[in-house]
């Protein structure tokens, strides 16, 4: 089986054979991992001014990067994030898919974003977000509606096109404590919003990946009620606990992640294999899991943490065969 039919496998609540898919929503240690900066990390304030063949390079360039990296480290997926110095960037985010699809074939599932709920507000707006949904709860909600107009037609331009999996839906509602909305809250200014997005999804063939850190402890129901494929990441710096919510909702959705990033950044090695140990054994029985840290490999990660992840997960990130 190729990654990606392992992958939609998990996404579907299955066991696929072999071992666990694996996938991360980032990748930015481009540079020490390949020798190649990553792409949201370049500079194309100058795009306009250069020769369609100059551009051609870069795309070109951008879609091999993505492809040697996902099979260096044996990722199941491909996350494409853009650049935001395009003039267009819609097109060219369909032109660079189009290219990692020549490269690849059907190898990896391919992901863009796609979320068009509130998410937690910034602490230099906080403030005033807090005081709309005070003032102006109906304004706050017809801007929601609008929103997932927006995303929904734009995702019916990927379905025409044929060459999307699916949509990473990274809007972050949670502290590390809890969520900044109330479940009450959440459920009338997000759930509605988020249920509207993932149905218009799925009706057009598109896997969806549920995206936030924090503790989603109470707002998990909400979540799994909204019907996406799959909840990452699960984090444990937010008291997120991987095998209770495998107990929980396991039967429901996908789970990816729970491999501490703290752990990953500050911890000693023993505790990093820990925590990367107890995310398979708890993710991985019955199926339905993907193996990923709890958010992304960031800028200044240590890449030998990461590779000390991959070596166990190759260890024992297996299921038996049948």
């Amino acid at each position: 089986m190729t990654p990606r039919e392992k992958f939609i496998m998990a996404l579907e609540g299955k066991q696929p054979p072999g071992r666990v898919p694996h996938w991360e929503l980032v990748f930015y240690l481009t540079m020490e991992a390949i020798g190649k900066v990553h792409p949201e990390q370049r500079a194309y304030h100058q795009w306009d001014q250069m020769s369609e063949t100059e551009r051609e390079c870069h795309r070109l360039d951008i879609a091999q990067l993505y492809v040697d990296c996902a099979r260096k480290y044996e990722h199941s997926g491909i996350m494409f994030h853009g650049s935001g110095g395009w003039r267009d960037p819609a097109d060219e985010t369909r032109r660079i898919l189009d290219k990692i699809r020549d490269i690849s074939g059907d190898e990896f599932l391919l992901l863009i974003h796609g979320d068009p709920t509130l998410s937690l507000p910034g602490g230099d707006t906080m403030m005033k977000f807090a005081v709309q949904l005070a003032e102006d709860p109906q304004g706050i909600k017809d801007n929601c509606a609008r929103y997932v107009e927006g995303c929904v037609k734009a995702a019916e331009q990927y379905a025409k096109d044929s060459v999307l999996d699916g949509f990473a839906m990274c809007a972050d509602y949670c502290f590390n404590n809890a969520p900044f909305l109330s479940p009450a809250m959440f459920d009338e200014f997000v759930t509605p919003y988020l249920t509207q997005t993932i149905a218009a999804y799925r009706e057009m063939g598109f896997y969806t990946i549920k995206h936030t850190d924090g503790n989603i402890m109470p707002i998990l129901d909400s979540l799994v009620a909204a019907r996406p494929h799959a909840l990452h990441s699960l984090d444990p710096q937010g008291c997120v606990d991987i095998a209770e919510v495998k107990r929980l909702v396991g039967d429901k959705v996908c789970l990816i992640g729970n491999v501490n990033c703290g752990l990953l950044q500050t911890g000693t090695d023993e505790e990093v294999i820990e925590s990367a140990r107890y995310a398979l054994t708890s993710g991985m029985p019955g199926g339905g899991y993907v193996f990923s840290t709890s958010n992304c490999i960031y800028t200044g990660l240590p890449l030998h943490r990461y590779d000390l992840i991959l070596d166990l997960w190759r260890r024992e990130g297996n299921y038996p065969e049948r």
